[in-house]
């Protein structure tokens, strides 16, 4: 092993040598309430569907 040089052993101790807090599962989802769809935006028009795939 390499000799531990003391001056730059404690800078690097107080970055380093404790482990970040723990962050609760419940901290990490985000929750928000899901929006009613637009009836209009799914309605089926027949005319459309003709234009789109017959013509």
């Amino acid at each position: 092993m390499r000799p531990v040089d003391a001056a730059a052993e404690a800078p690097r101790q107080a970055r380093f040598g404790r482990l970040p807090e723990r962050i609760r599962i419940e901290d990490t989802v985000e929750e928000r309430p899901a929006t009613a769809l637009d009836p209009a935006q799914r309605a089926y028009d027949a005319d459309d569907w003709l234009v789109r795939y017959c013509l």
